[in-house]
């Protein structure tokens, strides 16, 4: 039994549901995300609460019923207040710059690597700190998690593209020199 898809979701003022079979569309002051969700789940409006529910009992859709609770949800917040997510760059003349949808990123190779930022996806660089906007959750993570790749922190120093709540493992280096 899902307890997440079990909890109701409240729909806050400004955000406009509509529910078309199969097909949710969520609308907000910060934009519109659609789902496509399966047949064996049942997603229903009624008085600014959505509740999600199977339409088959199995251990597979019930499953399902929670990940289709937590996407709508996500689209919920997402239009409503959006998702921001920081990436820290550490080590001695790295540096990240922003111009269009391009993220460059000097972190120790030869050339700088020129990063595409998909569409949905703002960017913006403080110092060594790349933070990123988005109403769609999945998105967002999923850019962010492409940009820790171009650079992941090594254990040693602690250089590398990291989240901002990371917590890097240092490791002790070699103690030849005595």
């Amino acid at each position: 039994m899902s307890r997440i898809g079990k909890q109701p979701i409240s729909v806050p003022s400004g955000v406009d549901v509509k529910i078309d079979g199969q097909h949710v569309k969520v609308k907000g002051n910060k934009g519109e995300l659609e789902l496509d969700v399966l047949e064996d789940i049942e997603v229903v409006l009624e008085s600014d609460i959505l509740t999600v529910s199977n339409r088959v009992e199995s251990r597979k859709v019930n499953a399902f019923r929670g990940l289709t609770r937590s996407l709508i949800n996500n689209m919920v917040v997402g239009v409503d207040q959006g998702f921001q997510k920081s990436l820290i760059i550490e080590g001695v003349g790295y540096k990240a710059s922003v111009a269009g949808n391009e993220l460059t990123l000097n972190v120790g190779y030869s050339n700088p690597v020129v990063f595409a930022i998909p569409e949905g996806v703002g960017a913006a660089v403080e110092g060594n700190k790349i933070v990123l906007s988005s109403i769609d959750k999945d998105l967002l993570g999923l850019t962010a998690a492409k940009i820790r790749q171009v650079r992941k922190p090594e254990p040693y120093k602690g250089k590398g593209i990291r989240y901002e709540d990371e917590q890097i493992v240092r490791k002790v280096g070699k103690s030849g020199a005595a």
